[in-house]
């Protein structure tokens, strides 16, 4: 059947009103059978995703699946655009407890495309009808199996007809909801705090619009930013400063911000207002006053709405950012601040539950700006991810790894052991020095200086994006530990191990 026509479009939610079997089927014991199929897919704008360093290897950071494996009747298929080292995929089998390494292996299937082209995976993956035969021979019963990927499009609604099985994530139907465009609109229903601001711009002339607007406004702001409709990582963003606008009106203040937009400063390198600007015609975007403050944070929250349609908070972080005006995700640290995460969690619960009136399961993130005034927290929604992201694969390593449980009440995550675990995690540990440093180098650095995760004590370093290390000298990590400063401790400890011996090489 055609890509996006009416058959499939059928067909595919046929398959997900299976779901909420499924979930009930899956959930009531650890020993049920079943399949997930993980296509670690990056399905977003290229030109987007090229501003991101060493992004081919980010399908990586799904490698935090295999950890279902530690179920004893649980198969995995994964399927990545290039062939993954060894070494990685031993790594994380060896993060596996409570399973033999040799019994989770016989359960999975590595697959891959040998394509290390620009195209998204699943698209490489539609291209290859041997691919998907090989993929659908490898679910025994498709009744009790599931397709997962990072964010859904028309070709991970594809794959799922093609396969029989349903998928773990929206239906593509809701993609604008998550645009930059579509959150506030969301935020608007859900009645929470967000910047001042306008939608649904469609060029350079809106863009001059909504700024003079701003500006008039407040004639005091000194800064608004410019934001594409699916940027990625911040990196979609670029600020507009007001110096020299003081005293103008109407007509001329108009003029002036147009002339002004090829001044335009860009998050991500190299941008540049004539390339900005067709990208943002093509996408359209938003205009926003930018939050400004003495003490300012940058929270998120995470939610879950379930195959029942349930929405549930799961996690609060603070992201750490960077980039010329920080507006970069570079990581994060769990759980959020004690003086506000009850509150961001909160206002992330409506926003959850307005979305999961509209059709929308699985995984998401509510990004806030946090500003301190006369000694209270206001809270300012920004963006809505619909997809898993940067704090995703940080938090499930944690669940995985630990079996523990998040406790809404309070907003910590508890081991079975019943400690609190906190963690700092970053995608964007990078250094020069760090090229020609393969995962087996990686491997025996992590044992000599004992930063790996140690089951028994529940603290050490879990690494991803191993394979972007010798390339692109970058790496992420997840450092737990029992608090914040024991965390913050191991990442100090892990960076400046690998410096030492990086400048050593």
């Amino acid at each position: 059947m055609l890509p996006g026509s009416s058959d499939e479009i059928v067909a595919f939610h046929a398959l997900q009103a299976k779901l909420p079997a499924l979930f009930t089927k899956v959930t009531a014991r650890r020993t049920q059978e079943q399949t997930v199929v993980v296509v670690p897919s990056l399905s977003l704008d290229p030109q987007e995703l090229s501003k991101v360093t060493g992004v081919h290897h980010y399908e990586e950071r799904m490698l935090y699946m295999l950890m279902l494996l530690r179920r004893p009747r649980t198969r995995v298929v994964f399927v990545t655009s290039q062939q993954l080292d060894p070494i990685v995929v031993d790594y994380f089998l060896h993060l596996l407890t409570g399973v033999p390494s040799s019994h989770a292996r016989e359960r999975l299937l590595l697959l891959h495309c040998s394509d290390a082209s620009k195209q998204p995976l699943t698209a490489k993956i539609l291209a290859r009808p041997r691919l998907i035969e090989r993929i659908r021979a490898a679910i025994p019963d498709p009744e009790v199996a599931h397709l997962v990927c990072f964010n859904s499009s028309e070709f991970e609604r594809s794959l799922a007809v093609q396969l029989g099985i349903p998928l773990y994530a929206n239906d593509p139907a809701l993609y604008g909801l998550g645009t930059k465009s579509g959150c506030r609109r969301i935020f608007r229903e859900a009645g929470v705090l967000f910047p001042d601001g306008f939608e649904d711009l469609r060029d350079g002339t809106d863009i001059a619009e909504g700024l003079s607007v701003l500006f008039e406004r407040d004639p005091t702001r000194r800064r608004a930013v410019v934001k594409l409709n699916d940027g990625f990582s911040g990196e979609g963003n670029a600020l507009f400063y007001y110096a020299g606008a003081e005293g103008r009106r109407g007509a001329d203040l108009r003029s002036w911000i147009r002339d002004q937009l090829p001044n335009l400063r860009f998050e991500a390198p190299g941008e540049y207002w004539e390339r900005y600007h067709a990208k943002y015609q093509q996408m359209q975007g938003v205009v926003e006053a930018f939050v400004e403050g003495d003490d300012k944070r940058s929270p998120s929250c995470q939610n879950r709405v379930n195959a029942h349609g349930r929405a549930m908070p799961i996690s609060t972080h603070d992201q750490v950012l960077g980039g010329p005006s920080g507006q970069v995700f570079l990581g994060c640290t769990f759980p959020a601040a004690d003086e506000y995460r009850m509150q961001v969690q909160g206002y992330g619960m409506q926003i959850a539950e307005v979305l999961a009136t509209k059709g929308v399961i699985g995984r998401f993130a509510t990004d806030f700006v946090s500003v301190r005034e006369d000694g209270e927290w206001k809270h300012y929604a920004i963006e809505v991810n619909l997809r898993k992201g940067g704090t995703t694969h940080p938090y499930l390593t944690l669940r995985f790894l630990t079996d523990g449980t998040y406790n809404p009440d309070d907003g910590l995550f508890y081991s079975q052991t019943g400690r609190p675990k906190y963690y700092y995690a970053s995608d964007s540990l990078q250094n020069d020095n760090y090229k020609g440093l393969g995962p087996a180098d990686l491997v025996d650095l992590a044992v000599e200086h004992e930063l790996h995760f140690h089951s028994s004590s529940e603290r050490g370093t879990v690494f991803h994006l191993i394979g972007a290390l010798s390339e692109f000298g970058k790496l992420g990590l997840v450092c737990i530990g029992d608090n914040w400063q024991q965390a913050r401790f191991l990442y100090r400890k892990t960076k400046d191990t690998l410096d030492s011996v990086a400048s050593r090489s």
